[in-house]
């Protein structure tokens, strides 16, 4: 596996903007070049590090979810013609090289299992792990026999302030119901 600071070394990065998040990427694809991938994603991340943006405010300007503006800037999604004029007048700072390989190439959708280990991943998983069958009874209950798609699907994440004045975290699934078929033949 490559060091972070020898792929910023090789992409002409100096300084790192923040930790990785490509190095659990950093697997042997025959069609995806990770290294190029993961500088891509590092100077795209200086890029919107430069702008001042958050997610929320760029998805905004893209009029994409918070959460799928990330997965564009980490490499997770393709990128759309339109999305990408958009992106350019947000983040004028980004390569002309990178937006159109974002347009290109297809994502190599991921994880490495150590991002297990990062504790927001870790309590969001544990979350769905938790109450998992009891979503899965009443999806059923109110769907029938299928599953919510995690192609057809929008993910949010905000904020709310609870009744004794604390944050707390919403993240919105809302996926597509695909039912199960009988496999005639």
């Amino acid at each position: 596996m490559l060091s972070c600071s020898l792929i910023r070394r090789s992409c002409g990065i100096a300084q790192q903007q923040g930790p990785s998040r490509m190095m659990g990427a950093m697997m042997n694809y025959s069609s995806v070049n990770a290294s190029e991938v993961a500088c891509r994603v590092e100077r795209v991340l200086a890029a919107k590090a430069k702008s001042g943006l958050s997610y929320d405010e760029l998805a905004n300007k893209l009029g994409v979810t918070n959460t799928y503006c990330a997965q564009l800037m980490l490499g997770q999604a393709k990128l759309t013609t339109a999305t990408a004029f958009k992106l350019f007048e947000a983040l004028p700072e980004l390569m002309e090289d990178d937006l159109q390989a974002m347009q290109e190439q297809f994502p190599m959708r991921s994880f490495d299992k150590n991002i297990l280990k990062e504790p927001n991943v870790y309590r969001t998983y544990e979350a769905i792990t938790h109450y998992g069958e009891a979503i899965k009874s009443i999806i059923n209950e109110q769907c029938g026999d299928g599953i919510m798609s995690a192609i057809d699907f929008y993910c949010d994440v905000g904020t709310v302030t609870g009744k004794h004045g604390e944050k707390r975290v919403v993240i919105t699934f809302n996926g597509k119901f695909l039912p199960f078929i009988e496999q005639s033949a």
